[in-house]
């Protein structure tokens, strides 16, 4: 489970990890938007295959890649069989559930999959930025973009403390396995909603126990951020080259595909 969210990779040294933060977020921030304002499905397809890619050359573990790729993979079919199921068009078949008759449509399924395409193409930009730039650079450099200073607090907060609290999790739920909670229906849904419970009042000591370590180590309010240095001519070059060059591939790849 640690894996899934961890930073690990991140801090090896590869020619990726070396570079500034700031580059490597205005560039994937120029990817997610070349992504979201695509029209056809090939470029945002082609930039995730291009992360996953880059990703698995960087040996990151396959099935890592793919564990973190089925939660957005859920959302893309919801949103494919919603817009096939729910937009007008020309049928592609039909058939009844429950004395509703469900009608696919040809432009429902092409919207649904353009949609989808989208999401995949901007997650795997945000994942292979995130196995490539560790957690606390990312929230540095937001503070550098002028994010307000709230927001990356309470953002550092939830991802340092989520580690705490997936592992108590996992220590409760293997606890109730052994005396047997998950052995029936009845008895798993029971204990589901104890570890929920326990999950909610452990967070909330959690807090306040932070809050009380922080104020004793002089926390009044405000998280103090060292500023960052300044970028070297070959980040400033990197960066005038790199954004071009996706508003470049977009430009291609959509009058291509037309």
């Amino acid at each position: 489970m640690f894996d899934l969210f961890s930073d690990f990779f991140a801090c090896r040294d590869n020619v990726f990890t070396r570079m500034d933060s700031r580059v490597k977020m205005i560039v994937a921030s120029c990817l997610i938007l070349a992504v979201i304002f695509s029209t056809q499905i090939i470029f945002p397809l082609v930039v995730s295959a291009a992360c996953v890619s880059t990703m698995i050359a960087l040996r990151i573990p396959m099935k890592l890649v793919i564990v973190r790729l089925l939660g957005p993979m859920g959302i893309v079919s919801a949103l494919v069989a919603v817009q096939t199921f729910s937009a007008p068009g020309h049928s592609l078949f039909s058939f009844s559930l429950f004395g509703w008759t469900l009608t696919a449509t040809r432009e429902g399924f092409a919207h649904g999959a353009l949609l989808g395409s989208r999401v995949i193409g901007a997650v795997s930009v945000i994942l292979l930025l995130g196995s490539v730039t560790p957690a606390h650079r990312i929230f540095h450099a937001l503070r550098w973009f002028k994010v307000p200073e709230t927001w990356v607090e309470i953002a550092l907060l939830i991802y340092r403390y989520s580690f705490t609290l997936a592992d108590q999790t996992v220590d409760v739920a293997e606890a109730q396995k052994l005396r047997l909670g998950y052995s029936s229906v009845r008895k798993s849904i029971s204990s589901m909603g104890v570890l929920a419970g326990t999950v909610i009042t452990r967070s909330m000591d959690q807090a306040m126990r932070t809050y009380e370590a922080m104020t004793l180590r002089g926390y009044h309010g405000k998280l103090i951020f060292d500023p960052l240095p300044k970028m070297t001519g070959a980040e400033i070059t990197g960066l005038i080259v790199g954004a071009p060059m996706v508003l470049m591939s977009y430009v291609i790849v959509e009058w291509w595909s037309r």
